[in-house]
């Protein structure tokens, strides 16, 4: 079985963010950089599924700066196979850009299964694994929660609001991958020795026209002191009061 990992690198979350002087973009100085959660959990997908073939190989792609290596490479050190990264200044704020230039990749690449995260956390956008399948013509189920893979049919979970839904679908095929479906594996000194020797290829991004921009980014706004109106039962009047004329939710 042959298997594509589209990750991508993205700041770590557990920092307190500005912006840069651009206006468009968060301040970089200081950031850590990680790969996005979602990403290593369909990097952890391949694996298994590779491991329970027995055979086959884990290629992970990401489009970005020389810095993405690092992730592709913790990527490798995990398990996967070889790497490939479609360099380009920083990845776009042009969803079918971004995914214009992984699908030009992936075609003819012979893949039986595609992942990508469900979505990635500094963007939320949730659209460039769908525009791949669009892009390369192939059927794509998203948010997946449970997954199994029987010759070349998959048969995948997908957890909705007080539900799950059950979809079929044929190899080759993309997917999105939700939480719940695994844990990432932590990879070992010895799988990252031997992400050092493993093949990372850098191409430039064919991104082509990018019709989508940010324009300015803000903070959102401080929030508002808090205010102690009392204790216990006695404070409940007030309470009830300012809910009322204040918040206006009651």
């Amino acid at each position: 079985m042959k298997i594509a990992v589209c990750i991508k690198r993205v700041p770590v979350m557990e920092v307190k963010f500005a912006i840069a002087a651009s206006g468009t973009a968060v301040e970089e100085a200081g950031l850590k950089y990680d790969v996005n959660d979602f990403d290593l959990w369909a990097v952890e997908a391949a694996l298994q599924l590779k491991e329970k073939a027995g055979a086959g190989e884990v290629v992970v792609l990401s489009l970005g700066p020389d810095a993405a290596q690092e992730q592709i490479r913790k990527a490798l050190a995990m398990g996967a196979d070889r790497g490939v990264l479609l360099k380009a200044d920083a990845a776009p704020s042009d969803g079918l850009a971004i995914a214009r230039a992984l699908a030009a990749e992936l075609q003819g690449g012979g893949y039986d299964l595609v992942l990508f995260g469900k979505m990635a956390i500094d963007s939320s956008n949730q659209m460039t694994g769908v525009m791949v399948a669009e892009l390369l013509g192939l059927p794509v189920v998203t948010n997946v929660s449970k997954l199994e893979i029987a010759g070349a049919t998959g048969t995948a979970h997908r957890t909705l609001e007080g539900a799950i839904e059950v979809v079929r679908f044929p190899l080759p095929a993309v997917l999105t991958v939700d939480e719940g479906l695994n844990k990432e594996r932590l990879p070992s000194l010895k799988g990252i020795m031997a992400a050092k020797k493993k093949p990372l290829d850098v191409k430039p991004a064919a991104l082509g026209e990018q019709k989508v921009s940010v324009r300015r980014m803000e903070l959102p706004p401080e929030r508002a002191a808090g205010r102690i109106v009392g204790e216990g039962a006695a404070a409940v009047p007030a309470l009830v009061g300012l809910l009322q004329t204040e918040a206006k939710v009651l």
